[in-house]
């Protein structure tokens, strides 16, 4: 029996409204690229065009408007998630001191507009004011996308994004209220303790629940759907406490950014969903606000319209202009704040849609925002962009050395209970523009090939396969047969100059003295790779800081850019804190490098490896172990070492653990500290600027000794 299909305009069949939808998010972002115009403003137009103003091919309906809603939650939630907190940390009073500038700059010209010259009386005119000083973070996808989200600029915009929508969305609450008479002592007092146990519920319980979650449930569906849940209960919590959901969505988002690390399949399952469906969707759903008709039916909607963009554009870059100015930012710089904190959208509509049912804002004001928004939205996309593009040239020649890395990780798989915690691993301390030199290598030995090992072999390699597609990273199979595990492994090396090798231990088994017999100690011999042994009792994304123990004279010897580099990495990728423990002397390096690549890192003098245990009182719950090891005879190595798996055995089992031993030589025969080999000098200069930053720092400290 066929079904007859509802043709009529708008459209009610909800399966060819998602087609409408899903073709619109397909083909527009595709026609307006050819023009040159951000794909943001072609789903905004989109939207104009099939909505009740225009065609009136969808309704903006009760579903839209949910879809819409989630999509703008989300925008909220990755800049929280995306957000490098180390430098929010830095910058946090920056972000209010800029928050509060673009709080107060339009306000102040907002009210003086909305009072001379629309002629709205005085609470009309403070709540038109607040929507200008809100926006919303329209254009992050297209900083994002274009790599500069971690940039000070962004990271200062997000942060005063925080504050002026919270102040104006409190405005808001204030206006409705007192416009119905209820501004009272009581109301101050429950505003106030609902907004104070609302955020330490998100900023302290989230991550708590988040952490536990992750530890328990290992399942990729499950840990998306938690994300997604954690989302809306950050946006319910915050409007049980009088506030937009935005807000919460936000927090929850910062709560648990060190959560999720950067480079991980989880982090590509939220950006993809996000960008792929809720916000092209949000952006379609704000383009069907759009009513052309209204300008065609009186000068009034005009002119209201007119003066609401002029203040809204200039009272933004006002508060722009003057943050580049007092903390020097460059014009690049000054664009991505601008193109950021331009745009109106999210609380702008919650204001005007609230003032409009209450009678404090006419039909003129509520044509006006929507022009507004689209205008707004429109030079937000095109500033950002720009800045964006901009901010790329002036670095690029750190993009290029980034893009020239010669760096190609080794993963061996012999163990699925291993695998996963490698590939994760090797992703976070990989460079960024690493992303298809990663090899994941199972050795079968000549005697033992038979159809089930083979079998096996090949549900290890696909497995590493899909871990590394899930991060957007090429993963590259080896199977290799050869009498010899260790030979194996070396001839790999050799034939792919791997840079580093990626090697695991059970989480049931010992580490032995002898690092698991001939083995590592083979590859340690035989090769000049930086190589890794890992061990992980909780989840990569759990642990909450990790102990890194350098040993005196560590950088004095060739491989320490190269370790350090990816140690650095692994601190910005998951976020989690990096407690460095070494001398003073190689502290005050670290000092200045993340003065230039800020991470969330401590520094504590320890020289004394006689008395290692005494490290023991550091470890606690969800903390890990990086110990910086050497080989026999070097110049960072220590009797201590011979007695590291005995330590591990007694006082740190239960935490996660990494033995790293470096490039300590410019080959494997030749044992002489060259950190003058012009070969891996080169190298060191090609670790994405990094390798720059470590080398005159370290020619600046020797200088001083």
């Amino acid at each position: 029996m066929l079904l007859a299909l509802d043709l009529t305009l708008p459209i009610s069949n909800p399966t060819v409204q998602f087609l409408v939808l899903f073709t619109i998010v397909l083909v527009a972002p595709i026609i307006f690229n050819k023009i040159k115009v951000p794909s943001l403003i072609g789903l905004i137009i989109a939207g104009a065009i099939i909505g009740p103003f225009g065609l009136s091919v969808m309704s903006r309906d009760s579903n839209m408007i949910m879809l819409g809603n989630a999509g703008l939650l989300y925008i909220m939630f990755l800049a929280g998630i995306e957000i490098d907190v180390a430098e929010f940390k830095k910058n946090s009073s920056r972000s209010l001191v800029f928050g509060l500038l673009t709080f107060t700059i339009p306000m102040v010209i907002g009210i003086f507009a909305g009072y001379y010259l629309l002629k709205l009386s005085m609470i009309s005119s403070v709540l038109l004011a607040s929507m200008f000083a809100s926006h919303t973070l329209i254009a992050y996808p297209i900083i994002s996308k274009l790599g500069a989200g971690k940039n000070r600029a962004v990271t200062v915009a997000i942060g005063g994004t925080m504050i002026t929508d919270t102040l104006a969305l409190l405005v808001l609450a204030v206006i409705i209220s007192m416009n119905e008479g209820q501004v009272t002592p009581a109301f101050w007092t429950q505003l106030t303790l609902s907004i104070i146990v609302f955020t330490l519920t998100v900023v302290f319980l989230f991550p708590i629940i988040g952490r536990w979650f992750f530890k328990k449930f290992q399942d990729s569906a499950s840990q998306f759907i938690f994300v997604m849940m954690m989302i809306f209960l950050g946006g319910f919590l915050a409007e049980l406490a009088g506030i937009e959901a935005i807000i919460g969505a936000f927090l929850a988002g910062l709560a648990m950014n060190k959560l999720i690390p950067h480079v991980s399949p989880l982090m590509n399952r939220i950006d993809f969903v996000g960008n792929a469906i809720f916000i092209p969707i949000f952006l379609i759903s704000v383009g069907m606000l759009i009513n052309y008709r209204a300008f065609v039916t009186g000068f009034e909607t005009i002119k209201v319209a007119i003066v609401m963009t002029v203040v809204a554009i200039s009272a933004k870059f006002l508060a722009a202009w003057a943050t580049q100015k007092i903390y020097g930012y460059s014009k690049a710089e000054r664009m991505l704040i601008f193109g950021l904190s331009n745009a109106q959208a999210a609380a702008t509509l919650a204001a005007v849609m609230v003032g409009h049912r209450v009678g404090l804002l006419d039909d003129n004001i509520l044509n006006g925002t929507i022009v507004m928004i689209l205008v707004t939205c429109t030079v937000a996309s095109f500033r950002a962009q720009k800045g964006a593009i901009g901010l790329s040239f002036a670095e690029g020649s750190l993009e290029d050395e980034d893009a020239a890395t010669e760096e190609r990780i080794l993963i061996p798989v012999a163990n699925k209970e291993t695998l996963k915690d490698l590939v994760e691993l090797s992703l976070v301390i990989k460079s960024k523009a690493n992303t298809q030199d990663l090899y994941a290598l199972n050795i079968i030995k000549s005697t033992e090939t038979a159809p089930q090992i083979e079998k096996e072999s090949q549900k290890l390699l696909d497995e590493a396969v899909r871990l590394g597609a899930g991060a957007e990273t090429i993963v590259q199979p080896l199977r290799r047969y050869d009498m010899n595990v260790l030979n194996g492994i070396l001839g790999i090396v050799k034939k792919y100059s791997i840079t580093d090798v990626v090697m695991g231990l059970h989480v049931k088994q010992e580490i032995s003295e002898s690092f698991l017999g001939s083995l590592i100690e083979g590859v340690l011999d035989k090769t000049r790779s930086t190589t890794f042994i890992y061990k992980a009792i909780q989840p990569l994304s759990t642990v909450k800081k990790r102990l890194v123990i350098i040993p005196p004279n560590a950088d004095k010897e060739i491989g320490f850019p190269f370790w350090l580099s990816k140690i650095w990495n692994l601190g910005r990728n998951t976020g989690a804190k990096l407690s460095f423990y070494a001398t003073e002397h190689i502290l005050d390096i670290l000092r200045q490098i993340n003065k230039t690549h800020p991470i969330d890192v401590e520094f504590k003098e320890f020289s004394d490896w006689d008395d290692f245990l005494v490290l023991s009182k550091e470890i606690g719950k969800d903390v890990g172990l990086v110990i910086v090891m050497s080989r026999l005879r070097k110049a960072s190595y220590h009797e201590t070492m011979k007695r590291i798996p005995d330590y591990i055995n007694k006082y740190f089992k239960s935490s996660n653990f990494m033995l790293l031993y470096p490039i300590q030589s410019a080959t494997p025969d030749d044992y002489h500290n060259d950190m003058t080999n012009a070969s891996l000098l080169a190298s060191i200069r090609n670790l994405g600027g990094f390798g720059e930053t470590i080398l005159s720092t370290i020619e600046k400290n020797n200088k001083l000794e």
